[in-house]
């Protein structure tokens, strides 16, 4: 770039032209340099810097082209123009000077103003010719060390330049590729060419104000790579007669997940979708599809932080990596494999190159078998498993998309079997989750419909004989099928949600209920109402809040009202159920733990959390009359802590004694009532039955309905 004022070097052998040159073009603001001779503008040259000479020799032609070649041997004609003063008769030594390498040349006698137009003439130019030749160098530069490919098209030619970078990309040689537009287009991938000409075309349209799309380009190796297009269209009177834009590979974002690395979604779909196309066209060889899920991440993830959870996805994708690696010996896989995170704590695997089942068995059964291996995050050992699902290749597959959802059907599987296994695809797998979606509708409609009403199981005191109080059991009276099953329906409801309206509902009809029956018999000490609430309705946020409601509504006495929660609850969010406890404790509510000595560390949960009661699991109870010492050690415990311990299953009057011997204070069972409806619960508090006086324990009778019974709702 050249900047100040613009210096001038005047040569002339004349001394008074040479000053009145100098006092004229100084005044103009050129800065002005003097040189008597050729041999002495030569030397001054050398060592200083000039934007342009005047030369006003008297000399002969040869002299002349003498002094221009050596000129010319310093500076090129386009770096230092040149304009010599030849007399006015002397025409043909113009051609000559010209041809000698002079840019320009005045006449004698010199006319100043000619002689300044022509000066700032080849001045202009010198400056144009700087820039454009700064602004190809900076083009040059810009484009050898960007990471984008560069593309400008001549639309009227229809020709495309492209930089050795846009090629390089892509695989190829500069020499390989040329600058028919059609070599950009023939490489886009079909499902995304009409869409990058329509932008193209909207923004040669004026419809938009630049270029921009993301689409796929195919590499020399057959791979497709992701590009970020750009492009702007240069005009003349609105018509556009040139576009240029850049190319950037976005694969690595667009198809990598950026906490493990691995390949995403998309380029997992991508690749399956090849291997798919590869399979239909290749009889002998085969290929599938592992699904993985990670069984306890959420409660990791939850109680522990996501920083912890994304340290753990990162250590898991590096051990999957490390187990496929180390099964290419026993499965021989070798770089015929993809593994990809499509998102939260789901892992997939493709499997290429098949030859039989058992390959595949090994790795599931290796993977299966690392995972369970703990993982040192974060100064901790965290345990977890991983269900796994498989789904294998077969021509009756219309699209990859199914394949992977067989997969997945098939990790479900897995999961609801026991978790930390792995489950092969199988038709019976897909009828099931139809299944399990109809149920779901169902529920729904059941909700809706109000289908649900609460059962009760009767809860006995030991020492007395008589009836504390109830358990509130939801059963679901379905439309056409009659009552269906909680086992059936509870682990559906758990998995979608739904278990959180209709525990809200149970809730709030056991507490209707139970204050009904208190109102009309007079029980001393009153009864009690138990309420088996889901681990999800139990670790909402708000749950002492809810519970606030339905007491105020229903007038219930705080301290009438036990919370029955499971030992999952707790491990779920172990922070948020603390949290949940000692809000409820504090408005008088009562807390059990159920199912107490089914998990891992029960008897940890009795000191950490501020319990009331314990329900020692139906388990137990089955083998008392075989084997008592646990049972003795949880009643001991429970007492020792001032717990209230209540006896859950009892079946028979041997069982019933044993457990009073023991010093249990509470049971209840089918050696006492079946859960019953709410009708049949009224008559039997009405008849203050007495189970250590009947001959028939167990005895149901059926009334007809009463006024003091709440009505299925939900």
């Amino acid at each position: 770039m050249i900047s100040g004022p613009d210096s001038l070097l005047v040569v002339c052998d004349d001394a008074l032209n040479r000053d009145l040159l100098l006092s004229r073009l100084s005044r103009r603001g050129f800065e002005t340099s003097l040189s008597g001779s050729g041999v002495e503008a030569l030397e001054w040259l050398h060592s200083h810097h000039a934007d342009l000479v005047l030369l006003d020799l008297q000399m002969n032609a040869q002299a002349r082209a003498d002094v221009l070649k050596a000129l010319r041997q310093i500076r090129p004609a386009e770096r230092l123009p040149i304009i010599i003063a030849i007399d006015r008769a002397d025409g043909n030594s113009a051609v000559e000077i010209l041809a000698a390498g002079a840019n320009d040349y005045i006449t004698r006698p010199m006319d100043f103003s000619v002689v300044l137009a022509r000066i700032k003439t080849q001045l202009s130019r010198l400056h144009a010719e700087v820039a454009l030749r700064d602004s190809e160098e900076r083009y040059a530069l810009a484009a050898r060390g960007a990471n984008d490919g560069l593309w400008d098209w001549d639309l009227a030619a229809n020709r495309i330049c492209f930089s050795p970078r846009w090629k390089s990309m892509l695989g190829w040689e500069e020499h390989e590729i040329g600058d028919d537009p059609d070599e950009w287009f023939r490489r886009i991938h079909p499902d995304d060419v009409d869409r990058v000409r329509g932008d193209i075309a909207a923004h040669l349209s004026e419809q938009t104000p630049h270029y921009e799309g993301e689409y796929r380009m195919l590499h020399r190796d057959g791979n497709y790579l992701w590009m970020l297009g750009r492009g702007i269209a240069v005009r003349s009177g609105g018509e556009a007669y040139r576009m240029a834009g850049s190319q950037t590979d976005i694969t690595r974002g667009k198809v990598v997940d950026v906490l493990t690395g691995l390949p995403n979604r998309l380029l997992f779909m991508d690749r399956l979708g090849r291997s798919f196309e590869r399979a239909r066209r290749r009889k002998d060889k085969t290929f599938a599809v592992i699904f993985l899920d990670l069984d306890g991440f959420k409660q990791i993830n939850d109680s522990m932080g996501h920083l912890m959870g994304d340290q753990l996805l990162v250590a898991i994708a590096s051990r999957l990596e490390a187990t496929i690696r180390s099964t290419d010996s026993i499965a021989r896989f070798g770089r015929n494999h993809t593994i990809a995170r499509l998102g939260g704590d789901e892992f997939t695997i493709l499997l290429e190159e098949i030859s039989n089942l058992l390959d595949i068995q090994r790795v599931a059964e290796r993977i299966a078998c690392d995972m369970s291996v703990p993982f040192p995050i974060g100064g901790q050992e965290l345990n977890l498993s991983a269900s796994i699902g498989i789904a294998l290749y077969n021509p009756s597959y219309q699209n990859s998309e199914e394949l992977l959802r067989d997969a997945d059907i098939a990790m479900y599987s897995a999961k609801s079997h026991g978790k930390g296994r792995y489950e092969i695809f199988n038709s019976n797998m897909r009828a099931n989750t139809i299944a399990k979606l109809q149920l779901e509708t169902e529920l729904r409609r059941g909700i809706e419909h109000r289908e649900f009403e609460n059962y009760y199981q009767v809860i006995v005191s030991l020492d007395t004989g008589r009836i504390w109080g109830f358990e509130a059991l939801v059963r679901w009276r379905h439309a056409t099928r009659g009552i269906v099953a909680p086992c059936e329906f509870i682990p559906v409801a758990e998995e979608t949600g739904l278990i959180i309206p209709i525990s809200r509902w149970s809730f709030e009809s056991a507490c209707q209920q139970m204050r009904i029956w208190q109102a009309r018999y007079q029980y001393n000490p009153p009864l009690t109402i138990s309420a088996n609430i889901s681990p999800r309705f139990f670790l909402q946020p708000d749950i002492a809040k809810q519970c606030r409601s339905v007491l105020f509504e229903t007038q219930l006495p705080q301290a009438c009202l036990n919370l029955e929660v499971t030992e999952s609850a707790m491990i779920a969010d172990p922070k948020q159920a603390i949290s949940s406890m000692h809000q409820l404790k504090a408005l008088g509510i009562r807390i059990a733990l159920d199912d107490f000595g089914t998990g891992y560390s029960s008897l940890s949960y009795l000191q950490r959390f501020p319990l009331d009661s314990v329900k020692i699991d139906r388990s137990f109870i089955a083998r008392i009359m075989e084997e008592d010492e646990m049972i003795r050690t949880i009643i001991a415990l429970g007492k020792s802590m001032g717990l209230n311990v209540i006896a859950e299953g009892v079946e028979t009057a041997e069982q019933a004694a044993k457990l009073r011997d023991l010093g249990c204070e509470f049971a209840q069972g089918f050696y006492f009532s079946v859960p019953i409806n709410a009708q049949e619960a009224t008559d039997l508090i009405a008849e203050e039955h007495h189970w250590a006086e009947s001959s028939h324990a167990g005895r149901i009778h059926r009334w007809s309905m009463s006024s003091d019974v709440i009505q299925p709702a939900v």
